[in-house]
């Protein structure tokens, strides 16, 4: 019944000419995945979901998770991208996907990370959560304590790597597009690692050195032009699974497909969800460079306070709306009085269409504002009157 509504909708975009490319046709809507979910990066809008709620196994795509925590740790400064990390015999004992690191093997953050994300290294894996937590099993503590903490309400982590067959082990689409979302907003240098089709790593071990090339097993890379990353996913319980991300004309897309039933499939599936979210998909984007009129300050001698937009006002469209009909009001604060802090939030421009709200950026104060005593008024009086 559902894929029988997209065509009627379809259908009626096509004859009306409001779809600014060729839309699919409806019997593309039977994607090929137990589980599936369409996401705008930007706002995190949901533009299709199939079952996105099931607690599935994710095998490798468990690693997004792996990778928040790596980057999460780099941006508090608790481990460099330079810093060289040593194999343990357990790390090197791990099986499936693997870069073959060797016990007491030392690679930087840097290089460990491309095998992760390039390679779906499980050894890399673990020789990372060994270096963040002291053991897996406490870096695992960790993805669950984050997971809650994003928001992941049908996700509970086993292991690091994904190559776990317990049952205990699961998530779902929709709490991976959450987590993929969070990835690329939270870390977008991530995406530069993502999208690496190809490269060399060079073991050092006792027996000497030797290349080892990394090849990504996301070949969506080479398969959907606008194409960024993510991660791919497949055990024989998880059969295969998709994080893809995509950007294009500013519109930034998260489609996530699981238990697919072959690799070729899963690719299929992921690249007709992110051409149906771009051949509906438009941004709106206010840049805001408009300078909006200074507003009187209480209990200072500086009447005025400069204000400004804290960013852009994007808002993605997906619903073929008129987006000349946008309006934006400014709407400042009743009492502004001082001290104020540069940065304090002193109003906000909401923006609208036919009266229904679609989001709004804080307007800041751009420059401190003391707050005046007494003695200022009546040293001000004073020269005002003697001078």
């Amino acid at each position: 019944m559902k894929n029988k509504i997209f065509g009627l909708i379809m259908s009626v975009c096509l004859l009306l000419g409001v779809c600014s490319m060729p839309v699919k046709a409806a019997p593309e809507w039977n994607v090929d995945a137990e589980s599936a979910v369409l996401m705008e990066a930007s706002t995190g809008k949901v533009m299709y979901e199939k079952n996105g709620s099931a607690k599935l196994s994710p095998a490798s795509i468990t690693k997004i998770m792996t990778l928040y925590l790596i980057f999460e740790a780099l941006e508090n400064q608790e481990i460099t991208l330079e810093e060289s990390v040593a194999t343990s015999a357990y790390a090197s004992s791990m099986g499936g996907s693997q870069v073959f690191l060797e016990a007491g093997e030392e690679q930087t953050v840097e290089t460990l990370i491309q095998c992760i994300i390039i390679a779906s290294g499980n050894d890399a894996s673990v020789v990372m959560a060994e270096r963040l937590a002291g053991t897996e099993a406490e870096f695992v503590n960790r993805m669950n304590d984050k997971a809650m903490e994003l928001g992941m309400t049908n996700t509970h982590f086993e292991d690091c790597c994904g190559l776990t067959m317990s049952d205990d082990h699961h998530t779902s689409a929709m709490d991976v597009a959450i987590l993929s979302r969070r990835l690329i907003q939270d870390y977008p240098r991530v995406l530069d690692y993502a999208g690496i089709w190809m490269m060399d790593i060079t073991h050092v071990t006792a027996r000497g050195s030797s290349i080892f090339t990394l090849n990504s097993t996301n070949k969506l890379l080479k398969q959907y032009k606008w194409a960024t990353g993510l991660k791919t996913g497949f055990t024989s319980k998880a059969k295969f699974c998709l994080s893809a991300t995509a950007s294009k004309d500013g519109v930034e897309l998260i489609a996530v497909v699981m238990a697919c039933p072959d690799s070729k499939t899963r690719f299929k599936a992921a690249a007709t969800l992110l051409d149906y979210g771009y051949n509906i998909c438009r941004m709106y984007e206010d840049p805001n460079e408009d300078i909006p009129e200074p507003v009187s300050v209480y209990n200072s001698l500086h009447k005025k306070v400069e204000v400004g937009y804290a960013g852009p006002f994007r808002w993605v469209n997906c619903e073929q709306a008129d987006q000349s009909a946008i309006r934006k009001e400014i709407i400042m604060k009743e009492h502004i009085a001082a001290p104020i802090r540069e940065g304090d939030v002193l109003g906000e421009a909401v923006y609208t269409l036919k009266g229904e709200k679609l989001g709004s950026v804080e307007l800041i104060a751009l420059h401190d504002v003391p707050k005046s005593g007494f003695g200022d008024f009546l040293g001000f009086v004073i020269k005002k009157f003697l001078f």
